[in-house]
Order: structure tokens, then C-alpha cells, then sequence
């Protein structure tokens, strides 16, 4: 998918208008060695790939609000460089690929924070800052707090261009989770499913995953951030993929769970089916002005009475929700941001809501028109959790402990999509089945 190159102006343009008191600088972020002379898989810091498009390092961007004047600054290197890497772009070729007004190389980049900062007390930077660089800056205050804050809030609403590559991630994973529904057998390793999944990623021109793939069969599927992805899949397992292609920095964050023989259990079938009307429930009710706690407790309320319907827990709705009966089978929240990280911006510190929950300080957002989330409520069975004795005591009426055991090779089940607030009827931007006539048609093949 092309990279729509208005999408960075306008974002350029966006910030210069927050911040017209200071310099704008950023730089992008650094290579980093994995062993040796070998460096990591390069990913460009989010800020920076928001307001450039650039996904290769060696690249700042000086923006000057006064004079409305931007430049996008290149790496100079060598033909060396080219023998070892490939093609060198010229200023006229990043200009047209960059959609900057102005480019020029990267040693040039100090004297023009000289010329450009008549006028100016600050400068609004991130990134690495060589030397020279400070000593240009030498007198300005240089601040990262406003322009963190200023970034997150324009983040946190996405475009109709943003919207699409979140699409065009989707559609990518899509791809992947159904081609790891077809593959899955008994007898396989959770790796060789992970193969089939991540190759129709880079099939579909996705180069970048947006986080570890979890591939977690059995009671794996009971780990929330499962990341082995190394044991042998058995007859009966259910197997639990969390995965999501990126596209141009963007990604989706999918989840689903699957029979791998193919076929639910009545047990498995009861607990998806109670996850999923969950999920159904909370999307339908993303509408703005609804806070993402609401939602959570609205998950709650309704694994609750699943759970109750099925004689694993006993209590009224309320006293099983609000004594916390229910994190014991879902110990996790039930959407966050989503966007260029997978775990994107709240919206700025106006948009952030403090809560005290547990004794810890929670932030969580009101849902605004322009806002992607992720919908991923899930229900497990964890010896660590349901064994605890504090949990033991805490709920030994509430919980059918007895029933609870014979789950306990069961693992989880977790169904997550990704949806864009509108004024009007949320939008589900995934496209990956998850009915279960559509996953067990899939899996039978």
C-alpha cells in the first residue's frame, strides 16, 4: 500500500500550529546492536514516523513555526554505503519521496538551527541530540514535555489516511490468522503455526510485525503474554493467536482462540461463546462519551453472569463484579489505544482520566469520534490465579472451586478486534472470522 505523503504534511502543519512559540526538532531513533557488529531490525520512533513517513535512521526534521518553514535533513553517506546497503537517495529524490518542502543533508542541520532560532527562548526536541547539534542550541531552553503532550493528543484521533492503513493491517492480518486456522494440527509446534501466520504478513507487504506474535496452545493459552511459542500442539488443545501485521507503521492487534482438532468441546464452545457475546456487547456500546472503565465494567458484568449461568461462580451481578470475583477468570482490561504502538496514546493530559483501582493509579480515556481501540475481553482458567490462596479465602463462597479444577488444562479464551469510535455506530476494522460456524468451517478446511 502506497504511503499517502499529505498525511505527514498535514501532521507537520498540525503540531507547528500547538507549538508556535519554540523550535520543533526531532531526530529519529538510533540502530541498535544486537550482538556483535549485528544490529536489531530497524523500526523508526512513532513520533518521528508520524510526522515524516522516514523508516530508515539518520534522518531530523527542524520545524519553525514562526516562519512556517519546514525541512527534512538526510544522512550523507558514501558510496561505501551503497556497495554494502544499496541505493543512496539524492535531496531531489527524498524531497519527492518525503513530501518535504525543503531537504537537505544532515551536516548542514547546525547552522541551520542557527539561522532559524532568531526570535526563539525554546526548543521543543526529541531524539538523540549529537554535540554540535547542542552547541547550536547553546542559550534555548530545550524541552520534551509540551511536545510529548501536543503529539499524543493529535495522535490519539486518526485520520481517514491513518484509518486505511489500519485497514490495510487488518486485511494483512486477517490473512495470517486464517492461514494459521488452516495449518493447525495436532502434532505440530506452536513455531510452525507462527510460520504459516507471519508469512502472509510479508506476503501482503507487511515487513514489520506490531509486537511478538503469540502463538500459545493448551494451557500456554492461559499466559497473557505468552512468548515462547516452542511447545507441541495435542488433540483438544485450544490454541490462542495474538497477533497483528503493521503497515507503514501502523498496526492491528488481533486475537483469536481456535480448536485445533478442529472442533470446539461443548465445554470450549460454552466459554468462546460467552466471550464473544462479551465482545459484542462492549462494541456496540463504544460510542463517545463513554469512558473505557464503563466499558471494562460493562465486560464484567456480563462475563459475571456467563459465569454464573455455568455454575462456576454463585452471587447477584453486582456483589460478583464489584468483590472482584470476576478478575479472577479475566484478570486483564479490556481495550487500549491503538495506532502506530500497539499500546498508543490516551489523548494528552487533558484527555486522561485518573483512577484509583486496586491501589494502583490507572489512566483510561473518553471515547471521542477519531479514536481506534482494541475490544479483547477474555476469560482463563490459571492454576496461579484460581489456587492462590488469597483468592481461595477471598472468594470460597462466591467461587465453585470444584467446577473451576476441571478446567484448569482448558487454558484461555480471548477474542480481540479493533474499532474506530464514530459520531455514530462504531466501525470494526477487523475482518478476521470469529463466529464459531466460520472458525470450525476453517479449521475443518
Amino acid at each position: 500500500m502506497p504511503l499517502p505523503m499529505k498525511l505527514h504534511a498535514n501532521n507537520r502543519r498540525n503540531l507547528m500550529k500547538r507549538l508556535p512559540g519554540g523550535l520543533i526538532l526531532l531526530t529519529s531513533a538510533p540502530e541498535v546492536i544486537r550482538n556483535g557488529d549485528v544490529h536489531h531490525q530497524y523500526r523508526q520512533s512513532s513520533n518521528f514516523l508520524y510526522l515524516t513517513g522516514v523508516e530508515e535512521p539518520g534522518y531530523a526534521l527542524l520545524l519553525d513555526p514562526k516562519r512556517r518553514a519546514e525541512t527534512l535533513f538526510i544522512p550523507k553517506l558514501t558510496q561505501e554505503h551503497a556497495v554494502w546497503l544499496g541505493h543512496i537517495p539524492d535531496l531531489k529524490e527524498a524531497r519527492k519521496r518525503f513530501g518535504a518542502k525543503h531537504v537537505a543533508y544532515i551536516d548542514e542541520l547546525p547552522s541551520a538551527i542557527r539561522a532559524a532560532r532568531k526570535g526563539y527562548k525554546l526548543c521543543h526536541a526529541e531524539g538523540p541530540l549529537p554535540s554540535e547539534v547542542r552547541a547550536a542550541l547553546k542559550g534555548l531552553k530545550i524541552t520534551k514535555a509540551e511536545l510529548d503532550d501536543q503529539l499524543c493528543e493529535l495522535r490519539a484521533f486518526k485520520s481517514a489516511d491513518e484509518v486505511a492503513l489500519i485497514r490495510a493491517a487488518n486485511k494483512a492480518t486477517a490473512a495470517g490468522h486464517v492461514a494459521a486456522m488452516k495449518a493447525a494440527r495436532p502434532g505440530m509446534y506452536e513455531y510452525e503455526v507462527q510460520a504459516e501466520l507471519e508469512r502472509e504478513f510479508l506476503k501482503a507487504g507487511a515487513f514489520h510485525v506490531g509486537y511478538g506474535s503469540i502463538v500459545a496452545g493448551g494451557a500456554s493459552s492461559g499466559v497473557l503474554h505468552y512468548h515462547h511459542n516452542n511447545q507441541k500442539l495435542k488433540q483438544g488443545d485450544l490454541l490462542l493467536i495474538d497477533a497483528g501485521a503493521e503497515m507503514h507503521g501502523y498496526t492491528a492487534d488481533v486475537t483469536r482462540t481456535f480448536p485445533v482438532s478442529g472442533k470446539f468441546t461443548a465445554r470450549q464452545r460454552d466459554i468462546y461463546e460467552l466471550v464473544l457475546a462479551v465482545q459484542k456487547h462492549c462494541i456496540d456500546r463504544a460510542r463517545p462519551g463513554v469512558t473505557s472503565l464503563e466499558l471494562h465494567k460493562e465486560s464484567e458484568r456480563v462475563s459475571a453472569e456467563g459465569l454464573r449461568d455455568l455454575g462456576l461462580v454463585r452471587g447477584s451481578t453486582d456483589e460478583l463484579v464489584e468483590s472482584e470475583v470476576v478478575r479472577a477468570f479475566y484478570p486483564h482490561g479490556l481495550s487500549h489505544m491503538l495506532g502506530l504502538d500497539v499500546h498508543d496514546v490516551t489523548g494528552g493530559k487533558k484527555r486522561r482520566i485518573p483512577v484509583r483501582r486496586n491501589g494502583k493509579l490507572r489512566y483510561h480515556a473518553r471515547l471521542e469520534p477519531g479514536f481506534v481501540i482494541t475490544m479483547e475481553p477474555g476469560l482463563y482458567f490459571i492454576p496461579a490465579l484460581l489456587d492462590d490462596p488469597a483468592v481461595r479465602r477471598k472468594h470460597k463462597r462466591r467461587i465453585n472451586f470444584e467446577k473451576t479444577e476441571r478446567y484448569y488444562n482448558f487454558g484461555g479464551i480471548r477474542i480481540e478486534d479493533d474499532i474506530l469510535v464514530t459520531a455514530g455506530k462504531p466501525k470494526n476494522l477487523t475482518v478476521t472470522p470469529k463466529s464459531v460456524e466460520d472458525i470450525e468451517s476453517i479449521c475443518s478446511g
